[in-house]
């Protein structure tokens, strides 16, 4: 009988908070056990203003290894959260740094190939509401000539002070934005978007490394208690 959509087990951006069955957290713990014994290395690594379409970039950048996001627990219980129930030695100190936002990278490429690409990716997106702002936006009075009449409406509800003149969308008087580490509203948020200010920066960081020839190493104390 196949397998529900519910409780298909997947890697990467569809290792989401989706509600799966005793069948399927079974599943993925073999799947992980399975990534154990198949790749050399295995790295934790924590990620930042998280988006689905750069996770799927990265899954095909990365397309001959694996990943996995989402459900720490079920994770350390495949790795095995102590000596006596670890799938391969020390494996218990991987599931230790399973904590907040993470992941595991499942790979046989060399250390220094994927030391070199966390420490250099980055990537932009449009902020959230709930993110900070990276800099402060003021707007000048005048007019918004990035917009078409249409969305005079729109500006208004989002709280500018906008009126439409000859077909022009004018601002009646400066309007700062957001200032520089604010806390962003849905609001603002949106306006930024509209203004095309990209203020998240997806970001991951090598947190640990293990291997099956050299055991496990810490690679950065961040997160840790």
């Amino acid at each position: 009988m196949p397998r529900s959509k519910r409780q298909r087990i997947v890697s990467l951006s569809k290792t989401g908070k989706h509600v799966i069955g005793r069948e399927g957290k079974h599943g993925l713990i073999e799947e992980i056990r399975e990534c154990v014994d198949k790749y050399d290395s295995i790295y934790v690594f924590s990620y930042q203003d998280m988006r689905n379409a750069k996770l799927k970039e990265l899954r095909v950048e990365w397309r001959d290894s694996r990943f996995f996001l989402g459900r720490n627990k079920l994770l350390q219980v495949a790795l095995g959260k102590d000596a006596a129930t670890e799938h391969a030695e020390n494996l218990n100190l991987v599931a230790k740094r399973l904590s907040g936002d993470v992941g595991l990278l499942f790979t046989n490429r060399e250390h220094t190939q994927v030391k070199e690409f966390f420490e250099s990716y980055s990537a932009s997106d449009f902020a959230r509401s709930g993110a900070r702002a990276i800099e402060t936006v003021t707007l000048n009075a005048g007019a918004l000539t990035q917009f078409v009449a249409s969305q005079n409406d729109q500006l208004q509800a989002l709280g500018m002070p906008v009126q439409l003149s000859k077909g022009v969308i004018e601002l009646m008087g400066d309007f700062t934005v957001c200032e520089m580490n604010e806390i962003l509203t849905p609001e603002k948020a949106k306006i930024l978007e509209l203004l095309g200010y990209k203020h998240a920066q997806f970001k991951l960081n090598l947190l640990a490394h293990w291997s099956k020839n050299k055991g496990f190493e810490t690679l950065s104390y961040v997160g840790m208690k």
